[in-house]
């Protein structure tokens, strides 16, 4: 769970404000995508895992702190650790970083949620293992 997953992302005019600067709630974008590409690494494909486990995941918090702003046509990295993991949810250490400056930091808990109810349920064994083990 100490591994560090890290993720390229160009940011584009679509991510920013009318002064080139990444609108804040476009960090939240970054962040799941740099969670996502973790568990495809993992050999894990979320819609695999609705078809196969009924199992999804949702945001259920999320703590986030800008320091300094991106911008347009920057290359930045997005990091992703696990740092908690319960029984029905997951918690990660999120950062931006360009050229190892720390733009923000997050702290993000997501749920494990059963696709056809939306109620908690627990994380899959497989998952889970991988996960720890990581």
């Amino acid at each position: 769970m100490k591994d560090i997953f890290n993720w390229p992302i160009r940011v584009y005019y679509e991510d920013t404000d009318v002064g080139g600067v990444v609108y804040y709630a476009n960090y939240l974008k970054f962040y799941e995508r740099a969670r996502t590409e973790m568990l495809r690494a993992m050999g894990f494909e979320q819609d695999e895992l609705i078809s196969s486990e009924s199992v999804i995941f949702a945001v259920r918090s999320v703590k986030v702190d800008y320091l300094k702003p991106a911008r347009f046509n920057e290359l930045l990295d997005i990091s992703a650790c696990l740092s908690l993991v319960n029984a029905a949810s997951l918690t990660f250490e999120q950062s931006v970083t360009r050229n190892d400056e720390l733009l923000s930091t997050a702290t993000i808990r997501i749920a494990c949620l059963d696709s056809n109810t939306l109620r908690p349920r627990h994380i899959p064994d497989d998952l889970k293992q991988a996960i720890v083990h990581e």
